[in-house]
């Protein structure tokens, strides 16, 4: 263990032996750090995926360095089918520790594998369909969505907990007790699979639910053996007086007399009972086929409706793919990240990925793990990004082209939000283009977020000259 403050090599004393400081309590937290990794990696061993990314969490708020930890949870997330998620921790990983590092080796396999990795991408594109699908209240086609992003990702615990959920909400408890199981099976900790789970069960009728408990039946003499869990039940054969007796005649005299009963007063009174019961089923057939003949002309109907519709859906398909041919914000950051790992020198590259890639409105943005790796990337080159964008914004305010400038300068405050010159002249371009209610809005920005630097002072008086020109 090294000291937190000089680096030197510390020794079982409470203090450095180099620069003399304190480590009683900076040896605590990495040893409660480590506690927390191995039990997640405990955890994680058992498949119990939820509480390793708790236990992982927990160990890297103590010690954001522990590269085991963070390397863990990374392949935690991965298995979790949160592909994005897991390239943020590794990339952070490698960023900490760029020698010797065994996330070199994971990322290198997904960079390697491109099929798999354009997989990964369809899943996260199809599962936000679904989730757009339910919000809009369109829920057989999120169950189909999620059906596909499932047969392409069976490893997706958060697909079989939405379509769980989308099963109990629609009364199908038996698929829905399916999913469930699913996800423990992938996730033996996962409490929001045991909770759906508990309700499908509870739902169901009792001889639909398959018992956890089985038990097992053996024969011996004259008892029966039952195991039953850890216990052994004993139970006696039980046997009539005729057995024991070995009257045969007995027996043979009781079957004739049966017989005789069965023919002389139960058969005819049954036979009349059958056939008024015949009648009457076929009554009811007959009326159920003149019910059907009528639903058949509905659904013909309805078949021909829903073509209509899916006719259109096709057409505006079409349209979308046509109009946005060049992938998700999530494709694009992967890709800028990749190239980064492979040529971090590239930003040409790296900027053409990123020109078209708007945290604001991306539909991406809600997706878990994407802004932790768009910021986590942004720390790596959101600086130099955030120059190159403001040189050709204030280049393009000095020569009039305030729309070249706007774009320009909006993208270099998106890659470095501490760019208060970017924010600055930003707002000098909407007020020299017209627009003076978003120059007010980025100059009050200015004066809020950057309120000790002169071009808050600027902003101010730009703001005043708006406010008296407006009166």
């Amino acid at each position: 263990m090294k000291c937190y403050q000089c680096g030197a090599e510390l020794t079982e004393r409470d203090y450095c032996p180099n620069c003399g400081a304190g480590v009683k309590v900076y040896k605590r937290i990495i040893a409660l750090s480590n506690k927390y990794y191995n039990e997640g990696l405990e955890r994680a061993g058992v498949r119990n995926l939820s509480g390793a990314t708790e236990s992982l969490h927990q160990s890297l708020k103590l010690n954001k360095s522990n590269i085991q930890a963070r390397n863990l949870l990374g392949l935690v997330y991965y298995e979790c089918g949160e592909v994005v998620a897991a390239l943020s921790e590794w990339v952070i990983s490698k960023n900490l520790k760029p020698d010797d590092n065994a996330a070199d080796e994971y990322m290198e396999l997904v960079r390697n594998d491109p099929a798999r990795l354009e997989m990964f991408n369809q899943t996260i594109k199809k599962y936000n369909i679904a989730l757009n699908h339910c919000h809009q209240d369109r829920l057989d086609m999120a169950v189909i969505q999620l059906k596909k992003v499932l047969s392409m990702n069976p490893g997706f615990i958060r697909a079989h907990l939405l379509l769980a959920l989308l099963y109990l909400n629609d009364g199908n408890y038996s698929k829905a007790k399916t999913e469930a199981e699913k996800s423990l099976k992938l996730d033996s900790g996962n409490v929001m699979a045991a909770r759906y789970l508990k309700e499908a069960e509870s739902m169901m009728l009792p001889q639909d639910v398959k018992s956890h408990d089985d038990s097992t039946k053996k024969v011996t003499g004259n008892v029966v053996r039952y195991q039953s869990g850890n216990e052994t039940i004993i139970q006696p054969i039980k046997t009539n007086v005729f057995t024991k007796s070995g009257s045969v005649w007995g027996i043979v005299l009781g079957i004739i007399l049966g017989i005789a009963a069965a023919n002389y007063l139960i058969l005819p009174a049954r036979i009349q009972e059958v056939n008024s019961t015949f009648k009457e089923q076929i009554g009811t057939i007959s009326e159920e086929s003149d019910a059907k003949s009528a639903k058949m002309g509905e659904y013909e109907q309805q078949i021909s409706s829903l073509n209509s519709e899916i006719e259109n859906l096709n057409e505006k398909l079409s349209t979308y793919e046509g109009a946005d041919s060049t992938g998700s914000a999530s494709e694009k950051l992967m890709k800028a990240v990749a190239i980064y790992l492979e040529s971090p020198d590239n930003i040409d590259e790296i900027e053409a990925q990123l020109e078209d890639v708007n945290i604001e409105t991306a539909e991406d943005a809600s997706v878990s793990g994407f802004m932790d790796l768009y910021n986590d990337f942004m720390t790596l080159v959101g600086s130099e990004l955030s120059s190159r964008s403001y040189a050709k914004g204030y280049e393009a305010y000095r020569e009039g082209d305030y729309e070249t400038a706007i774009a320009a300068l909006t993208k270099a405050f998106q890659y470095d939000e501490t760019n208060v010159d970017a924010l600055y002249n930003l707002g000098n371009s909407y007020y020299e283009s017209g627009d003076t209610d978003n120059a007010k809005k980025t100059y009050d920005k200015v004066m809020n977020d950057f309120a000790d630097t002169s071009s808050a002072t600027s902003a101010e008086n730009k703001l005043a000259e708006i406010n008296n020109a407006t009166n």
